[in-house]
């Protein structure tokens, strides 16, 4: 058996879930990006009153079980996306569309058109929002100057970064990294 969690969206995240699990004596076969899986300790369902301990404790830590296809399929769009950008690799021939196809296996027209109508946006809006949170930790950390950010996050050009962060933040990136103020950052289980 297993849960899906939504906003479990890196290690440290896995990490906290498995330290809950343990300290709640809950049997788990593995633990992924937001998903448990239970294998066959509690058959076909958690038992009720451990359920609905996981599930208060889950959303101290900031996470939430999800219960309904559309909800996983989305929290699995949202997944891949980052996994996408984690190891996005500027030789790598894939496209976003092929990489969430391939990871939901499911056919994109429909998991792009699910998307826009339960988010809002579209999965492309979706993933830029993600890279330019990327492109805001980069210039807070100050070690890569902004063409070597351009092409480590497959921007055609710095001229293309700079269009796009000014859109989404109404700033430029010099501008950004001048301030280093952490609070214009955004935690990417937000987006």
């Amino acid at each position: 058996m297993k849960i899906y969690i939504k906003n479990m969206v890196c290690d440290r995240c896995t990490l906290a879930v498995k330290t809950l699990l343990e300290n709640s004596d809950l049997q788990y076969a593995s633990i992924t990006l937001g998903e448990i899986d239970f294998a066959e300790n509690y058959g076909d369902s958690l038992p009720s009153n451990a359920l609905s301990l996981l599930s208060n404790n889950l959303e101290e830590l900031g996470f939430s079980i999800l219960s309904d296809k559309k909800s996983k399929l989305i929290e699995s769009i949202k997944n891949s996306c980052l996994d996408y950008l984690k190891y996005f690799d500027i030789s790598n021939k894939i496209t976003l569309s092929q990489h969430i196809s391939d990871t939901v296996k499911l056919e994109y027209n429909y998991l792009s058109h699910l998307f826009s109508v339960i988010e809002g946006v579209t999965i492309e809006q979706h993933f830029i929002k993600l890279r330019v949170e990327k492109v805001k930790e980069l210039l807070v950390y100050d070690e890569l100057a902004l063409g070597e950010i351009a092409f480590q996050l497959g921007y055609s050009s710095v001229a293309h970064l700079s269009g796009q962060f000014k859109k989404i933040t109404g700033l430029t990136p010099s501008y950004f990294r001048a301030l280093k103020n952490q609070k214009l950052r955004y935690s990417l289980d937000k987006l």
